[in-house]
């Protein structure tokens, strides 16, 4: 089965177009971007696998026109890997926020979009986005069966005391603030292959994943169910990430609003959009910069690293003592997956427990890696994520039972 999975941003479209044989059995077709959706000049980035790479600078106005971009380079007689449209049979849409309305994937139909419209105001700076990629698509490929996959679904199996805030029920009841993390296809995906990896029993196995990048969480993942994560009524909760401040005191936004004169909205971007790593180090949202400018003696950027590896430890902890232990513990993402010096601290502060990595495997890894040595009394290892093969997956297996 083809599927085109798609992954839209208020200004991007991420896209990866796969041929389904089962689970495990699969081609990646082609992938690529389109970005600047919206600004003067846009740009499309499109990889046909086994071809060479276009990028073609044109404007974007939309999400609508974006799409057409992406379909018109999948069947270009030159880059292209497809005939025509028809060979598309199914789209899959990663979603951030479906709330506690779903726990697994679902086929697209007017109820699911009308509580995606919902979950907007659980996540604004994603879902609108993604109505707009599964509008698009609904526009150009009107007979093609979408899936969508939330980001939230994995999540829904902690318990009602991990989930809920300590504020009045009602706020619950008549508005639905609780606790719903976030990245849990990632999380989903790297525990399974983690347990394979590291020879356990996924359905008898204590588990933390690491998903650390411009946005970071971490998950306690036990007997193959999520039983806690990081992330909360949105993806602003938990540790330091790019530009988001992750845990503060509730009591220093209606401060600061008050000194600054700021709007709630205001304020939601400053959180949001210019805290985290900019607003700490004053410099640079990406971890790369600042690794660059810690090396070079700046006091500000080596704050932010050693933060992060603070809040890492800190949940990792509590994860720990919320299984009573742990057999692995799994990094991934793009800091996870490429930043072998936060992989080493955190596990030096782990020696306690018995943790041990191989320093040199640490250093080199690449693709699916055991980094901890033989005699570890923790596994740990580096996974990179594929969410846009388990959206594939879930996508395949609900249009398979419909076609049945």
């Amino acid at each position: 089965m083809i599927i085109l999975v798609i992954n839209c941003g208020s200004s991007s479209i991420k896209y990866q177009l796969l041929d389904m044989k089962n689970d495990d059995v699969y081609d990646l077709l082609a992938k690529g971007l389109v970005e600047k959706i919206g600004l003067p000049m846009g740009c499309l980035t499109h990889k046909p696998t086994g071809k060479t790479p276009v990028v073609n600078e044109l404007p974007v106005p939309d999400h609508k026109v974006g799409m057409k971009l992406v379909l018109d380079a999948l069947v270009d007689p030159v880059h292209g890997v497809l005939q025509s449209f028809d060979d598309i049979e199914a789209v899959g849409h990663r979603i951030v926020q479906g709330a506690d309305f779903f726990s697994g994937s679902a086929l697209v139909n007017d109820d699911v979009i009308r509580k995606i419209e919902i979950c907007c105001d659980f996540a604004p700076l994603h879902n609108p986005a993604h109505l707009l990629g599964i509008e698009a698509m609904t526009h150009v490929l009107p007979s093609v069966p979408q899936v969508v996959t939330f980001d939230t679904a994995f999540h829904q199996t902690m318990p009602e005391y991990a989930y809920m805030y300590a504020l009045p029920y009602e706020y619950y009841t008549k508005y639905h603030v609780r606790r719903y993390g976030a990245h849990g296809t990632s999380h989903q995906y790297v525990s399974r292959r983690g347990a394979k990896l590291a020879g356990l029993d996924l359905n008898h196995s204590k588990i933390i994943t690491c998903h650390l990048g411009n946005g970071s969480s971490i998950t306690a993942v036990q007997d193959g169910k999520c039983l806690d994560t990081s992330m909360g009524f949105t993806p602003l909760e938990g540790m330091i990430m790019g530009t988001r401040c992750g845990n503060i005191d509730a009591n220093i936004v209606p401060y600061i609003m008050k000194k600054e004169n700021l709007t709630p909205d205001e304020m939601t971007t400053i959180m949001n959009k210019k805290s985290g790593f900019l607003g700490l180090s004053g410099k640079s949202s990406d971890m790369r910069d600042l690794n660059d400018l810690a090396l070079a003696g700046d006091r500000r950027a080596k704050v932010v690293l050693k933060k992060l590896t603070f809040d890492v430890l800190k949940n990792i902890g509590g994860y720990i003592a919320e299984m009573n232990g742990v057999d692995l513990i799994v990094f991934t993402a793009g800091i996870g997956e490429n930043n072998a010096r936060l992989r080493r601290r955190v596990c030096e502060n782990l020696s306690y427990m018995g943790v041990k990595i191989d320093e040199q495997v640490n250093e080199n890894a690449h693709g699916e890696t055991i980094i901890s040595t033989p005699d570890s009394k923790v596994i740990v290892a580096m996974i990179p994520t594929e969410e846009e093969l388990m959206i594939a997956r879930d996508t395949m297996h609900i249009v398979s039972a419909l076609e049945d």
